[in-house]
């Protein structure tokens, strides 16, 4: 048995007897009473997902999975498909179990992919991602007279992103998938 507070994104845990992962969470600590683990559940059966609170001092069973390295290869409405570059061995995930960590997606891209048994269940995305503009709006001489100015910008896999005032097509940056936030530049 475990304690709630080592839940995180992509954990999978047997609870009422079927198998669920969790697909978001946030730990609450209110003034008054315990604190506990508030969590948006997946069902790997059903597919059914559910919000649960669960108490600090509950005690939750965590399932065994793996954890493969593979690439992004392509996606299309409803699936994402990954293919280890070892083995060549494809395994395939539904968009809702990857929720919106889909649109850093970008093909050839290096995640996780957890697995239970064989089955895939849930993927991981790297902190940070390189990406290419592909379109934004041209600097215009004097607005960065204001500070800290930012643009809206199109990556190479149509991510939108807030860009500095200085970025421009064709540039290499770095974005957080924590935040979708820009990081840097990258020089080449």
């Amino acid at each position: 048995m475990a304690s709630p507070n080592d839940i995180r994104k992509g954990t999978v845990l047997n609870h009422e007897g079927d198998l669920w992962v969790i697909t978001g969470f946030q730990r609450v600590s209110p003034g008054k009473g315990s604190s506990f683990v508030r969590t948006r559940m997946k069902s790997l059966s059903s597919g059914k997902v559910v919000e649960n609170n669960f108490k600090s001092s509950e005690n939750v069973t965590f399932e065994q999975v793996g954890f493969r390295k593979m690439q992004f290869i392509f996606g299309d409405d409803n699936t994402l498909t990954f293919m280890d570059g070892q083995t060549y061995e494809q395994v395939m995930l539904g968009r809702d179990l990857v929720g919106d960590d889909a649109q850093y997606l970008k093909e050839g891209l290096d995640v996780t992919v957890i697995m239970h048994g064989e089955k895939a269940i849930s993927m991981e995305l790297p902190l940070k991602i390189e990406y290419t503009i592909a379109e934004t709006e041209p600097a215009v001489k004097g607005d960065t007279a204001s500070g800290n100015v930012l643009k809206e910008a199109k990556m190479d896999n149509g991510l939108i992103v807030r860009v500095p005032i200085f970025c421009k097509e064709g540039d290499t940056i770095m974005v957080s998938t924590e935040s979708g936030a820009y990081v840097e530049r990258v020089s080449r």
